[in-house]
């Protein structure tokens, strides 16, 4: 498409779209044939726009859904986490304090957290948030029949992988509304991770009255019924989103924002192109540009917990072949992409876990476990040729590279094919698809060898690893491995902090010994912003803060 012709289309939408929300919210009867009754209720409609305090951004493409244990992706997860609130929030330090839950009590064991809601805290219907809303949401995020890629995280509950699995009822979970505004949760084991773990998407309330008579609710803006900062004023599905902001949150008077305005446009220039453009007031920086607005005054740089990699679809072929799949990822040169191509100053990745977890010595995991990958064109070659060899290859059977649709992901895509010509003599096809499409074929394994990314849900290593046992749905590799499993296991079921670090270094270095998986680089967050803009907090575990934002 003509990137001119999708750049003024765009202006157009957003313009219609601001007079359109600003009218709504005027005089209903100022629009007759009087041309200067028209001219006065512009200048109106102009004046009470310019009242407003209304953010500008970019959500990049449709939300793969509003249902919390759904919508477990970094799509959704921006969105979800300004219009929902859990029992926590994560606070401008990136640390869990009371939200929907003004205080707990934890038992002298660590298995039993008792959460108080807030009496002021209420649906944006004008429900009151009440106990039952958290068991009915948790239940509905480990039903097997919802089948949410977010159930794992509610593992750490008692009984919630049983339930999951289909082993046992709901009413067998550790939930329990004690009475409306007394939540009690029972774990499986201790967890000290666990307030952070729950100020998680996944873990948002859903007002289970609602939910019960429309299971619909959360498709369109008109059903939306929100607890957070903001509610769901408009939904345009894969044009744009307007949020307002939610009279009936409890700490409204926080919220500095009257609206914000979300686009959905996946190329970089374009978002770019609409940032200069002031029709956004926060931007990625084109990689073709890095080097000229990376000193800019208006960059915003956060670090972020997750990392940018590649899974091999071990079921199909060649990638059943260990020594092949290591062959395919020595031939990558991870500091090549990151200096030449990406461009946005990220670290090089040569390891799963990211930089920022510290183990119980006060080393960082990732220094710690060292570097367990590291370009080396020539055993590439080797391991290439003794992996042909085992299966009986004349030559490699026809291999395709999938990735999701982004300038940046075509850009490391097409890097990548041209090193497995020049290292390998190995052809490969590249194919994208939009994201929504991209993410369900991986989960069903229909992709041979494709572009992931992992983000943390909660601060411990521990998130990162047990994304591959057996069955998760996080693996999306179909790589079985009974020793890996058990160090997993181990380390979840540990209560000593050391030993507990131990079966995560191990397990890590086992994942690289199996090479399901190959990484590029850890993410950062790195945003031009405008100057007018304040108090956006970007959490490293991936979702972004807009309860503190201010625009001057």
């Amino acid at each position: 498409m003509n990137r001119k012709w999708l750049l003024s289309l765009l202006t157009v939408l957003l313009t219609l779209l601001l007079v359109a929300c600003t009218t709504s919210t005027g005089d209903e009867e100022g629009t007759n044939d009087d041309d200067n009754n028209t001219e006065e209720n512009e200048n109106n409609i102009d004046e009470n726009n310019d009242e407003k305090k209304i953010l500008y951004l970019n959500n990049d493409s449709e939300p793969t859904s509003f249902d919390p244990p759904i919508g477990f992706n970094a799509v959704s997860w921006n969105a979800l986490n300004n219009l929902l609130e859990g029992l926590t929030r994560l606070d401008q330090s990136h640390e869990p304090q009371p939200a929907m839950a003004e205080d707990w009590d934890v038992s002298e064991d660590g298995l039993e957290y008792t959460f108080y809601l807030r009496e002021d805290a209420n649906w944006s219907n004008g429900d009151p948030v009440t106990a039952q809303d958290f068991v009915y949401a948790w239940q509905h995020l480990l039903d097997p029949e919802t089948a949410s890629s977010a159930a794992f995280l509610g593992y750490f509950i008692e009984n919630g992988e049983a339930y999951n699995a289909g082993e046992a009822d709901a009413d067998d979970v550790g939930v329990e509304a004690v009475d409306d505004k007394t939540f009690k949760v029972t774990l499986e084991t201790p967890t000290g991770f666990f307030l952070d773990l729950v100020s998680n998407p996944a873990f948002f309330p859903v007002n289970h009255q609602v939910a019960e008579e429309n299971p619909e609710w959360h498709a369109e803006a008109d059903t939306f019924v929100a607890n957070g900062p903001f509610q769901l004023k408009e939904w345009n599905h894969d044009q744009d989103m307007v949020f307002e902001k939610n009279p009936e949150y409890w700490d409204a008077d926080t919220v500095q924002l009257d609206e914000i305005h979300w686009a959905m446009v996946n190329d970089t220039n374009t978002e770019y192109q609409m940032y200069q453009n002031e029709e956004l007031d926060t931007s990625s920086i084109p990689s073709d540009l890095a080097d000229e607005l990376l000193d800019g005054d208006d960059v915003a740089y956060e670090e972020q917990a997750g990392v940018h990699f590649y899974r091999f679809n071990v079921t199909e072929e060649p990638f059943q072949n260990k020594k092949i799949r290591k062959a395919f990822a020595l031939a990558v040169n991870q500091k090549e992409i990151v200096d030449y191509i990406t461009k946005n100053l990220e670290k090089p990745a040569h390891g799963f876990v990211s930089y920022g977890f510290t183990d119980p010595n006060g080393e960082d995991f990732r220094d710690a476990n060292g570097d367990l990958i590291q370009t080396d064109t020539e055993q590439a070659k080797q391991l290439l040729e003794e992996g042909m060899a085992e299966e009986g290859y004349d030559e490699l059977p026809e291999i395709t590279l999938s990735y999701n649709t982004d300038d940046t992901n075509k850009a490391v895509a097409e890097y990548l094919q041209q090193v497995y010509i020049d290292v390998l003599d190995v052809e490969v096809t590249l194919e994208n698809t939009e994201w929504n499409v991209f993410l369900q074929d991986q989960k069903d394994l229909k992709h041979q060898f494709s572009r992931s990314s992992f983000l943390a849900d909660y601060a411990d290593p521990y998130n990162f690893l047990e994304s591959f046992v057996t069955d998760s749905s996080m693996n999306r590799t179909g790589w079985s491995n009974e020793e890996y499993d058990q160090l997993i296991e181990n380390a979840r079921n540990e209560t000593n902090e050391e030993q507990r670090f131990e079966y995560l270094y191990e397990a890590e270095k086992l994942l690289f010994e199996e090479m399901p998986l190959f990484p590029i680089h850890f993410y950062n967050q790195v945003n031009l912003e405008n100057s007018s803009v304040s108090g956006i907090v970007r959490h490293p575990v991936g979702y972004l803060e807009l309860k503190w934002a201010d625009k001057n």
